[in-house]
């Protein structure tokens, strides 16, 4: 599964914010860590902020701070804050997708989508910070 760069660096900001929940860091600190453009960061950051998600501070000693439930919020809830997740729902037909062998591919194709939603839904940032802190 391919993601959008804004999704990526939404994932990178709320891992980076949910592993140290008491400190702020500000949006330079995170494109520096993860090798990211600063200026998309901010817009990636202004919309996590409008979603609830990270709460941003001005001034001396300020930044984003995580302020979600990382027991509670999914990959799945993120990643749908910037794009669609599979292609369930999709109103474009391929050709071929009248066939037999086109309708067995959309329901094999379905069945994937399914599969990648629930393994989305079932990961939350907790999930995540605690493979992390595993991992060497």
């Amino acid at each position: 599964m391919n993601l959008q760069m804004a999704t990526r660096y939404a994932l990178f900001s709320l891992l980076e914010l949910a592993a140290h929940p008491e400190r702020p860091a500000c949006a330079a600190e995170i494109a520096r860590k993860f090798e990211l453009s600063p200026h998309h960061l901010s817009k990636v950051l202004r919309i996590l902020g409008r979603e609830g998600l990270v709460e941003a501070a001005r001034g001396v000693g300020g930044g984003y701070r995580f302020v979600a439930n990382a027991r509670r919020l999914t990959l799945l809830e993120i990643i749908e804050i910037f794009e669609p997740v599979g292609t369930l729902g999709a109103s474009v037909h391929p050709p071929g997708d009248g066939t037999v062998e086109g309708q067995a591919l959309e329901r094999v194709m379905g069945e994937i989508d399914t599969i990648t939603r629930a393994t989305l839904a079932s990961l939350t940032i907790e999930t995540l910070l605690r493979s992390w802190v595993r991992e060497p």
